[in-house]
């Protein structure tokens, strides 16, 4: 099920309280975009980006970086 409100979401990754950014996939269906934002101003602005850009950028940093897991 989606919904047009964002549902966050965090790296498994992310537990070391660094800088973590959080995305919203729920939206890829209903939008066709991915919404994408600073986990420490969770009430700032987000980033939204079509489905085929995020989807490469995630193809790129995974190709990059083996022990990553977006």
């Amino acid at each position: 099920m989606t919904t047009d409100s964002p549902r966050w979401f965090k790296s498994s990754y992310s537990n070391n309280g660094g800088n973590c950014i959080e995305v919203a996939a729920n939206l890829v269906v209903t939008s066709g975009t991915v919404p994408v934002r600073d986990s420490k101003d969770p009430h700032g602005p987000a980033l939204t980006f079509p489905v085929s850009s995020w989807s490469a950028f995630v193809a790129d940093v995974k190709s990059r970086q083996p022990f990553l897991s977006l």
